[in-house]
């Protein structure tokens, strides 16, 4: 499907700037309710969505855009305010609705912000619905009488039934007691609701990332930049550490050294005990970016492994193709949909944490046996539509990097579905190698941008 205004991740972009705009996110919230109008559930007399947002300031003024336009193609809204990702999915599906409908971009700064959908059974809007969405924004629009506009209630207790549901992941015969824990909740959409689920399973909990002002969203906290965890857990003399991102469908983990672990890493250990206890449906599906070292690992436990395009979007689809149940990214997207019908990052700590307290063991120890190859990922900034195969001195570049790895690595270089950026990454044996080509990949890159 060719997406005008939809990316990989819903839409994204700077706020003041289409399509981050009141007047474009009003007219898309009627569009997209005159097509939920249209392809609801039969029977049902007037569709209605759940709007939830993360905690940066452009959030009310796109909330209230959404309210405007839902409500003049007839559809009910219901407003959670400050709710994760994967919150918005979960309570969607719970309560029957035909959409959810979520205000954030994701671990951008707070000056970005984005719309992303989800269907009625807590999944990713199918791509039909999302073209329908698109032709119908071009369309005028039509207020309904006022007999037949949409109402607006809020929800008290959405973020008491997500904690529920969080703790309902995590067997009832474990608990945390004795577990010290540092949760960092990126001033974002988990603020309120992670620091209980690990406290009421019995943890000693300390927080960081959980002072939210509507401008501090993945401000130096959060997944993307855990060195404030990493020093809080060593000050706190904590067992681990649990790092967010804004939206709440990240993690990156932390062991009492302040060593760092990546979604691949996490990933692995939720396998290996999955695959141990025979819970392990099929096998692991992972992306182009997933470690070399993850995938060898999984090989001499003869676990089936497969890469799908970068995106969860995308790993979804292949856990749905191949009938599989857990999968991720090494940025922290980490699926378990025997658990919930999109990555989650609380829910992901769980099965981490439930794979160490059941096995007696440590985030080091539980990885001791994946050896990750040295992999080095940039992101350069480009003009939006630049293509780095129309330009000679970059494929150059690419290319002898291939070659010099000769087999033993890999080279990766995709445009970003949410920034303006190219990311380049190199992966091989060699650390100091593989940051060479990294660079020259990049400064290639920046010639020509």
């Amino acid at each position: 499907m060719t997406r005008k205004y939809f990316g990989t991740d819903g839409m994204r972009g700077k706020v003041g700037e289409t399509p981050i705009t009141p007047d474009f996110v009003m007219r898309m919230g009627y569009a997209a309710g005159k097509v939920l109008a249209t392809s609801g559930k039969k029977g049902v007399e007037k569709p209605a969505v759940l709007i939830g947002k993360d905690t940066r300031v452009s959030g009310y003024m796109l909330e209230s855009a959404l309210e405007a336009g839902f409500t003049a193609a007839g559809v009910d809204v219901l407003l959670v305010g400050p709710m994760p990702t994967p919150a918005v999915a979960y309570l969607t599906r719970a309560l029957r609705l035909s959409a959810g409908i979520v205000i954030s971009a994701s671990h951008n700064p707070f000056d970005d912000n984005g719309i992303k959908f989800f269907s009625g059974n807590g999944a990713m809007l199918p791509d039909s619905i999302e073209s329908a969405i698109e032709a119908e924004i071009e369309r005028p629009l039509k207020c309904m009488s006022s007999a037949k506009l949409g109402k607006v209630r809020r929800i008290d207790d959405a973020a008491g039934r997500y904690i529920e549901f969080c703790k309902s992941t995590f067997p009832t015969r474990l608990d945390l007691r004795g577990v010290r824990i540092v949760v960092d909740c990126a001033n974002g959409a988990a603020y309120h609701i992670a620091p209980h689920v690990f406290h009421e399973l019995g943890a000693d909990v300390t927080t960081v990332g959980t002072q939210p002002d509507g401008f501090n969203i993945n401000d130096r906290v959060g997944a993307t930049s855990p060195q404030a965890l990493q020093m809080a857990v060593k000050s706190n003399k904590a067992d681990l550490g649990i790092a967010l991102d804004g939206d709440g469908d990240r993690l990156m983990m932390v062991d009492a050294r302040g060593r760092l672990y990546d979604g691949d890493q996490l990933l692995y250990i939720i396998a290996c005990h999955r695959h141990a206890l025979g819970e392990l449906r099929g096998g692991v599906a992972g992306t182009l970016m997933t470690n070399l070292g993850f995938e060898h690992a999984l090989a001499r436990l003869k676990v089936p492994f497969a890469r799908a395009r970068v995106g969860d979007r995308y790993v979804l689809e292949l856990l749905q193709a191949r009938g599989w149940q857990l999968g991720g990214e090494n940025s922290g997207h980490i699926v378990c949909l025997d658990k919930h019908t999109t990555g989650d990052g609380i829910v992901s700590a769980l099965q981490v944490l439930r794979a160490l307290v059941e096995n007696g063991t440590t985030l080091g120890k539980a990885t001791s046996t994946m050896k990750m190859y040295p992999q080095v990922l940039l992101n350069v900034q480009v003009k939006k539509g630049y293509d780095f195969l129309k330009h000679p001195g970059v494929r150059r570049a690419i290319s002898e990097a291939e070659t010099a790895m000769d087999g033993t690595g890999r080279v990766l270089v995709r445009a970003s579905g949410t920034e303006p950026v190219l990311r380049v990454m190199v992966e091989g044996k060699s650390g100091p190698r593989v940051k060479r080509w990294a660079n020259r990949i990049a400064h290639a890159v920046r010639d020509t941008a």
